[in-house]
């Protein structure tokens, strides 16, 4: 448990760090009392949207979902150990990376460290919505579902038949983008995988 939110904390920082390099409405949102504005910007949401557009709601926020529901993933054996397929005990775990998920979500919307603390989203009620909160974990969830499908019956197919250490890597990293998050966050290579070395065959 310490171990998976010390590396989630690290995530975390990370998304911040890329929000306020690259947007400037955060960079602009820095300026101000910092505690008035984060109370002032802590709201419950009347609506759906938030003002986001479609790329940041329905691909970034189940991407970065998704890699919360990985970094739990990585330390929770119960959940790990278990392969993609139809054995029950897959699904039967799933939903620990998804209670997960959705508490990263809340605390990356409304914690300390949030959207509302850093840029101070929701203080203008109409960028705060549900789409974040029910968004983020459920797609973040199913698309951990779907790359481990992608690991399984594409990624190791592909391994099965190229050497190439770079091709390998380079796989791993398009195909599985929410893992290759959750594994940098957590001091790994992006192309991590328990027991498979890249150079493995």
């Amino acid at each position: 448990m310490s171990a998976a939110l010390g590396d989630s904390f690290k995530l975390l920082f990370l998304e911040h760090a890329i929000r306020v390099a690259l947007q400037p409405k955060t960079r602009k949102g820095l300026d101000g009392p910092f505690w008035i504005d984060y109370r002032r910007s802590v709201r419950v949401p009347t609506h759906w949207e938030d003002g986001d557009n479609w790329l940041v709601n329905y691909i970034g926020h189940p991407l970065h979902g998704a890699a919360a529901a990985f970094v739990w993933t990585s330390h929770d054996p119960r959940t790990r150990d278990e392969e993609f397929g139809l054995n029950l005990n897959y699904w039967k775990t799933r939903w620990r990376p998804l209670a997960w998920s959705a508490a990263y979500s809340v605390q990356f919307e409304f914690g300390p460290i949030s959207e509302a603390s850093i840029g101070n989203v929701g203080l203008d009620p109409f960028t705060t919505g549900w789409v974040d909160h029910v968004v983020t974990p459920v797609a973040g969830v199913g698309l951990t579902i779907a790359e481990d499908a992608l690991d399984r019956f594409f990624i190791r197919w592909f391994e099965e038949r190229v050497r190439n250490r770079f091709y390998r890597a380079a796989i791993r990293c398009v195909f599985n983008p929410a893992r290759t998050m959750a594994n940098t966050s957590s001091g790994r290579v992006p192309w991590h995988r328990d027991g498979r070395r890249i150079g493995h065959r």
